[in-house]
């Protein structure tokens, strides 16, 4: 594949760059962290009525069936402009439902679309682990539906969500999947207080009863919905984390051009020039990697070790981005007046979600080398079954 963006990409990304930077300012951004709602009303009416929200969904489901690396791209620019809405955890759930099953879920999905429907999903256990094989959520079966016990962790958006796609644990002990309504009686919600000082939430679920037709998939479908859920969330959350760091990148590299010392700019000095460079690579091969793993996906082909690898690089080396930016800034850069530092708390909150370096560290290094036979560099590596 070309990584390097093209015109059409290119025009995607500089028209979101446009209306982000107009809608989700500073001030947009520290409102919504004092708004117990913990996002903007107004801008996530803003981005459904552009239809991003659906710009990777199937046609039939009022989507745009752009690959998903155009997704990636929204992200992205979400991200640069730390924006308050519920875009990742509605984007990675629809994905997830409308690759599995866009007919059954077309009525949903449109919704979505049109930002009438914020969705969520819910992957960790209390152990806080990123993994649909863990326990923590167990269903069984009850009548015409399934009674759900246990506990999810990290959930995102629950308070506003309208369904939210849950991981659990059938009497089997395979994996299933459920779409709940927050609302549901038995559903019980404690906020957690995020770096970011967004909405993550953890959710007790007490004899809550889902009904068959809100039943997503058992067996071994499940299981790939499993996966995919996961992987598209990775995929995403890294193209999220990028934008994060590059626009924490120019703050610092503006700034070094400004800030004098000993009669001249900062970025004059070889210090500073090398920690912009490193800041640079960083950035770029977050992106480029995450670009790669959406496309992977959006191919079918075997992906979950390319997301892996996106999301520990992104992990480890956008907080690199965002300390350096801390340090060109000194201690200006930890003033809340500084906006400097509404980048490196989501930064830093983004590159532990979706699992964390050493979780997709520890599934690329089963790839090579848990499994028989050689590794052959360049080769298309699975993850472990």
């Amino acid at each position: 594949m070309d990584l390097l963006l093209d015109d059409q990409e290119r025009l995607i990304q500089e028209t979101a760059r446009g209306f982000f930077a107009a809608e989700s300012t500073p001030a947009t951004v520290r409102a919504a962290e004092e708004d117990p709602r913990k996002y903007s009303p107004e801008l996530w009416r803003k981005v459904g009525e552009l239809g991003w929200l659906g710009v990777s969904l199937p046609e039939s489901c009022g989507g745009q069936a752009l690959p998903l690396t155009y997704a990636g791209l929204l992200l992205e620019e979400a991200g640069r402009h730390a924006a308050p809405a519920p875009l990742h955890s509605t984007m990675a759930a629809a994905l997830a439902l409308a690759r599995h099953d866009s007919e059954r879920f077309s009525g949903l999905l449109a919704q979505v679309a049109s930002a009438q429907v914020i969705l969520t999903f819910a992957v960790q256990g209390a152990d806080g682990a990123w993994s649909f094989e863990g326990t923590g959520l167990d269903g069984n079966r009850e009548g015409k539906g399934v009674v759900l016990n246990g506990v999810r962790s990290f959930v995102d958006n629950f308070r506003i969500a309208h369904r939210c796609l849950a991981l659990y644990r059938d009497p089997d002990g395979g994996v299933a999947a459920a779409l709940v309504d927050p609302a549901a009686p038995g559903v019980r919600c404690t906020d957690l207080v995020t770096t970011a000082k967004d909405s993550q939430a953890t959710v007790r679920f007490d004899n809550v009863f889902v009904a068959e037709a809100d039943i997503v998939a058992d067996g071994d479908a499940a299981r790939r919905l499993a996966g995919d859920l996961c992987d598209l969330a990775a995929a995403l959350m890294t193209s999220q984390l990028a934008g994060a760091a590059r626009r924490d990148m120019e703050f610092a590299v503006e700034y070094a051009k400004q800030r004098e010392a000993f009669g001249q700019p900062i970025g004059a000095f070889q210090a500073i020039q090398h920690m912009a460079a490193d800041m640079l690579i960083a950035v770029d091969g977050a992106e480029l990697l995450s670009r790669e793993a959406l496309w992977r996906l959006d191919q079918g082909l075997p992906a979950s070790i390319e997301v892996s690898q996106a999301k520990a690089f992104a992990s480890d080396r956008c907080i690199f981005v965002a300390r350096s930016a801390q340090q060109i800034h000194g201690g200006l850069g930890f003033m809340m007046e500084c906006d400097l530092q509404l980048w490196y708390r989501r930064i830093a909150a983004y590159s532990l979600r979706c699992g964390s370096v050493r979780e997709h560290r520890r599934r690329v290094a089963a790839a090579l080398l848990d499994q028989a036979g050689k590794v052959r560099l360049g080769a298309t590596q699975r993850a472990p079954d």
